[in-house]
């Protein structure tokens, strides 16, 4: 298994194009071989994709703004994507919790993976707990949303929202990409190992799916990412013989 990390966990650390060259090569050194962007800091798909040849880093996803995926907008972003060498075009989450927007957040992906079918794109929906709370109809958002979107299964969240995460992903694995790794306690977010979650058992839901790669995230690192992002690395790097 090859593990990626969702830069949204450094966010605090890295303000410009130095500070991220840095950073990769920590990961790079830690064990990471991949990483996930959440913003670009205002750097061209080259640059950015360079860096990350640099530090021996494949860019294995992304979280973008949904604005992105409107008719206006999307040829420039499946352009930049591509540029990254990615396939695959994500967003960190969408508007969900009545009716009216669950059902046009389904329908903006909807088009978005018709529309990048013939161009060799897909699009996904990184999911937190509410997509699994009900909504006035009596439906939930996440099955509204997979209607249209492929998925991201935030293993923590989803964990929080009381599913059983394994049994989700086996049932609608059609139609998830990928799974976020991440630990948590009592709704805060914490490195692997230091919460309440069955992170080995996420790990070989994954491997169940097929999955090469499964991303790290930590929405509130602590004290810094790099150091809590280290934390878990080292927890994967510990308990290595019983994930495999």
């Amino acid at each position: 298994m090859k593990y990626s990390v969702q830069m949204y966990s450094l966010r605090n650390e890295i303000h410009n194009k130095e500070d991220l060259r840095f950073h990769l090569y920590e990961l790079r050194k830690m064990g990471f071989e991949g990483v996930e962007f959440a913003g670009y800091y205002g750097l061209d798909p080259v640059t950015l994709k360079g860096l990350c040849d640099e530090a021996g880093l494949i860019i294995t996803g992304t979280h973008y703004n949904m604005k992105g995926f409107m008719p206006d907008t999307i040829d420039e972003t499946i352009a930049y994507h591509k540029a990254l060498g990615l396939k695959m075009i994500g967003t960190g989450g969408g508007p969900h919790r009545t009716d009216a927007d669950a059902d046009r957040t389904a329908l903006i992906f909807e088009w978005a993976n018709k529309y990048g079918a013939d161009k060799g794109v897909r699009f996904y929906y990184h999911t937190h707990y509410t997509e699994f709370e009900k909504l006035e109809s009596g439906r939930l958002p996440i099955d509204v949303i997979k209607a249209g979107a492929l998925l991201q299964i935030d293993t923590y969240w989803s964990f929080y929202a009381g599913i059983d995460t394994r049994k989700f992903c086996l049932d609608n694995q059609d139609r998830i990409i990928s799974l976020h790794i991440k630990d948590g306690n009592n709704g805060v977010p914490c490195a692997l190992g230091e919460g309440q979650c069955d992170v080995a058992a996420m790990i070989g839901t994954g491997k169940d799916l097929g999955f090469d790669w499964l991303v790290l995230e930590n929405d509130d690192p602590v004290p810094t990412g790099l150091e809590d992002v280290s934390r878990s690395m080292n927890w994967l790097k510990a308990h290595d013989a019983d994930l495999k």
